[in-house]
């Protein structure tokens, strides 16, 4: 069971991760070279597109099986002793750190300025798009390249983590 609830986190870590590195290296610098418009209305699309049930079984899926995978260790009865069950012990622990980043950034920050860029209404309304996008762009790829961070060393931490046992 340890092992398969490892794998899980490992897989749901790994997609989370990989989609913040996409809007990192891909969707918000090819949207960073269209006009105020299409970054607008793109984006007011993807926010209310991305909230389904894929994405957040995933991404709430992923610290709920590493903080599993922590207390099953314990259950297990390897602590944080030396050797082995310390090393992957320590490797769960800085995981569960970064996830609970991951999750503190989106929470705080991205989702804030995309409830802001949703409250700015349909792009066809918007008198000042260009205010609209300096408030929104720099900021949001900001703090997503800081969970982009967070969730890749996550993801390497469960690598660890698997490694070691």
């Amino acid at each position: 069971m340890r092992a398969a609830v490892l794998v899980g986190a490992i897989f749901s870590t790994g997609l989370v991760a990989g989609l913040f590195f996409a809007y990192a290296c891909s969707v918000m610098p090819g949207l960073g070279a269209t006009d105020d418009r299409t970054l607008v209305g793109t984006m007011q699309s993807i926010n209310r597109k991305i909230l389904n049930g894929w994405f957040l079984s995933v991404f709430l899926g992923g610290p709920v099986l590493v903080a599993v995978a922590v207390v099953g260790h314990f259950g297990a009865g390897a602590g944080a002793g030396a050797g082995a069950g310390g090393a992957v012990l320590g490797w769960l622990v800085a995981a569960l750190v970064g996830q609970l980043v991951t999750v503190g950034v989106t929470m705080r920050c991205n989702v804030p300025l995309n409830n802001l860029l949703d409250a700015a209404g349909s792009v066809d309304g918007i008198t000042d798009l260009a205010a609209v996008r300096r408030r929104f762009e720099r900021p949001w790829v900001r703090w997503n390249l800081v969970r982009t961070v967070s969730s890749v060393a996550a993801f390497a931490c469960l690598i660890g983590a698997l490694l070691a046992r």
